[in-house]
Formats: structure tokens, C-alpha cells, sequence
């Protein structure tokens, strides 16, 4: 079921299924909006002239595209395929399989408070898809920080979602990353290099981080956390220790922080 707005906003992504294709365009119905069709112009479903539709558009396919015009009043939604790049299709595409997975959730959670699902989302649901943008986002928030969750809602509902969310989602984890920049004039730099960049990976303390060569002097270090400040500790303490090895051996050594 859709718990989603009446119509989407103009420039948004969403998930479509292609219900018929004509040569002029393709009609579709929007997976996130119950009920709403869309239009895709043959202009706007790939770049340069289209001269068979169905080499990029076929009916039963599910496709995302942006919203370039609504119109409220005659439900008309005109839509684009070509304005959706892949990064943002796989993007799109696994959000909205999140949230297909937390409506099935929401029902588990009212199952165990022997509700009907649709009076579980009008006492609770509503309220979390607003704060959080998404119920997918709400189960998340659980597990990354049930005390906190706890504290920011009351209801008997609130130890079922708990429950709920803890068994079936996984914590979500952050990636952090920065490249060590690491010399050693010495005849067996190599290995001392190698020695510090282990001396590194051992501060982890068995937590998820790696070391690979960028090629030389650079090596990335990649690590992952269930949250910023923990990963930035272990940051800290495996640049720090790889630092300290080589340095300690006359090399020199540098942690220069990079975004993902």
C-alpha cells in the first residue's frame, strides 16, 4: 500500500511501472503513489532521436524517472526517463525496496498489537514517515539508537516497533576513508613500511578496516562503523600507529584525509 503524498513534487524521482507503450510515449502508474498515472513523452525517453521506443522502453518494466510537471487539478503527471542517471536509478530503486521491506514491518508490528495495519499507521506510521521522511528511516533510527527512540515517543506501540526493528534490520554502517603518505630512505623501507601499515591494522583491534596501496608513497585506509565517532576512533588509532612505527624506524608518514 502507499503511504506517500497525493502527487509527487515537481523535479522528484520516483519508481514507475510502464503500464502501456505507444509511439508517441509510454504511460505508467507510480509504485509510490496509489492510483497516480504518469505520461513519458518519447522526447524525454533517452537522449538523441528515438526511433524504436521499445529499444529503451517496454511494458511491465519498472523504471524510475523525474517528475517534470503535475497538474493537481486534471491528475495529469508528465515524467522524463532520460533525466535519471544510473547512480540516482540504483539510488531510487533501493530506497524504495527499503520501503516496501518497512511496510512489511509496520505489519509485523501490528500483528503483535493485534491492530489492523492501516489503524497502526494512522496512531503511529504518520507521525514517524513525517519526522523521519521514510518508515524504512524510523526502523533504522531504532537500531542505531533505541534509548534515544524511547525517549523521543511514548504508546504502547513503541516496545513492538522496538522489537521489530531490532530483529529484522541491520545496523547501518559509515564509511570513512583518508590516504597515509608514507617514505622511508631506508635500504629495507619496504619493509618497514609494511611493518607500520601492519602495526596499523593491529591498533584496529579486530574492527572493520583495511589498508590498500594507491601506489607508493600513498595507502588508503578504509574503515567502517556503525557510527562517525566510532570510526573516527579508529581512524585515530590506526593512522597514529602506523604513523608512530615508521616514524620511530626515520621514515615519515602523514594521514591526509579524503571524501568518498
Amino acid at each position: 500500500m502507499s503511504r506517500a503524498r497525493d502527487f509527487p513534487d515537481n523535479g522528484e524521482l520516483v519508481v514507475c511501472t510502464v503500464k502501456s507503450v505507444k509511439n508517441f510515449g509510454a504511460f505508467v502508474t507510480l509504485d509510490e503513489y496509489e492510483d497516480k498515472e504518469g505520461f513519458v513523452h518519447v522526447r524525454d525517453v533517452a537522449t538523441g532521436w528515438v526511433k524504436y521506443i521499445r529499444d529503451y522502453i517496454r511494458e511491465g518494466q519498472k523504471i524510475v524517472c523525474k517528475v517534470l510537471g503535475v497538474d493537481s487539478q486534471k491528475g495529469h503527471i508528465d515524467l522524463s526517463l532520460k533525466a535519471v542517471n544510473d547512480h540516482q536509478k540504483r539510488e531510487k530503486i533501493q530506497q524504495w525496496k527499503n520501503e516496501k521491506k518497512a511496510e512489511k514491518l509496520l505489519e509485523l508490528v501490528a500483528q503483535k498489537m493485534s491492530v489492523s495495519t492501516d489503524d497502526a499507521f494512522e496512531v503511529f506510521g504518520r507521525k514517524l514517515y513525517d519526522d523521519y521522511g521514510s518508515l524504512y528511516d524510523a526502523f533504522e533510527a531504532v537500531v542505531t539508537s533505541p534509548a534515544d527512540f524511547r525517549a523521543d515517543y511514548t504508546g504502547d506501540w513503541v516496545e513492538a516497533f522496538v522489537q521489530v526493528a531490532t530483529d529484522n534490520i541491520n545496523p547501518p554502517a559509515v564509511e570513512i576513508d583518508g590516504v597515509l603518505e608514507m617514505t622511508s630512505a631506508a635500504p629495507n623501507g619496504v619493509e618497514l613500511i609494511k611493518k607500520a601499515l601492519l602495526a596499523g591494522l593491529a591498533a584496529a583491534d579486530g574492527t572493520d578496516a583495511q589498508i590498500t596501496s594507491v601506489g607508493s608513497p600513498r595507502y588508503r585506509v578504509v574503515v567502517k562503523a556503525s557510527q562517525y565517532k566510532e570510526a573516527e576512533e579508529i581512524m585515530k588509532n590506526v593512522s597514529a600507529a602506523a604513523t608512530e612505527s615508521l616514524i620511530a624506524d626515520g621514515g615519515s608518514a602523514v594521514l591526509k584525509r579524503e571524501s568518498k
